[in-house]
């Protein structure tokens, strides 16, 4: 009698790991998660129902008919009652439907704010009324930046060369003359760079300006990077390109390579 009494317990209650499809994307989750926002679609499904009662996919997880990516934000959000939705996110009306159908009226009721305050940016054109006053249920998720630092793009250029030697050995010529440049505003270039910054090829800029002509007193990427992370800037592009030549027009001779790559970053 005993055991017959676990086994009908087992089948009506749920264990603390849930395995979840979600429109085919499998997310595995704590009950206590599902079940942190009373009276919602969920909570409704994980504690008055039994297991037996809830569609199942062909390996036994616990499936629902949505959208699978937009589930992760509805995730997150019960975990810890708000969510960071990426910058220029464009589905929060598709998201709001979502939390619409789990039963989310607070989540809902944010994403419909923010929904009519990108309507508004876009027909005003200020890009800026679309950026979340109040992080409550919703933040984006941004670089960190300074107080009263300047928006805008800095370019990192590399150019170098080298030599290889015909035979491919340990103690193969090699030879590298690299210098980083700078391109961007002139404020921006030297609040980011400082005393490392060589002005001498274009003085006496007025700092509104932009210029192409500054470059670096050293010739190692990761302290350019280092000091444009620490100033609040991310990488959003990069390209290269290389080009191989011989020395003269002897074949046998050395080969020259030189390379150029650019790395755009953001504020």
């Amino acid at each position: 009698q005993l055991m017959s009494e676990l086994a009908m317990a087992q089948t009506h209650t749920f264990p603390d790991i849930v395995e979840l499809n979600v429109g085919g994307q499998v997310y595995v989750t704590r009950l206590e998660t599902l079940t942190a926002v009373p009276n919602s679609l969920l909570w409704a499904k994980f504690t008055q129902s039994a297991p037996a009662d809830l569609p199942k996919d062909g390996k036994g997880r616990f499936f629902f008919d949505r959208d699978g990516h937009l589930f992760r934000y509805i995730l997150d959000y019960l975990r810890d009652s708000e969510i960071f939705l990426p910058e220029f996110f464009k589905e929060r009306r598709r998201l709001q439907k979502e939390a619409d159908f789990f039963q989310l009226p607070e989540l809902a009721t944010r994403l419909a704010e923010v929904s009519k305050d990108d309507s508004y940016a876009e027909e005003s054109g200020d890009p800026e009324e679309a950026e979340l006053s109040s992080p409550v249920t919703v933040s984006t998720d941004r670089s960190p930046r300074s107080p009263g630092a300047d928006a805008g793009f800095i370019t990192i250029g590399y150019r170098g060369s080298y030599t290889i030697g015909r035979d491919i050995q340990a103690d193969a010529k090699f030879r590298r003359v690299a210098r980083i440049t700078v391109c961007s505003k002139i404020s921006l270039a030297k609040e980011v760079f400082g005393e490392t910054l060589n002005e001498s090829r274009d003085p006496d800029r007025p700092p509104d300006k932009y210029t192409s002509r500054y470059y670096l007193k050293y010739n190692f990427l990761e302290q350019a990077f280092d000091r444009l992370s620490e100033a609040g800037f991310h990488m959003v592009g990069c390209n290269s390109t290389g080009t191989c030549s011989y020395g003269s027009t002897d074949p046998g001779e050395d080969k020259l390579w030189t390379s150029y790559t650019e790395y755009v970053f953001s504020r």
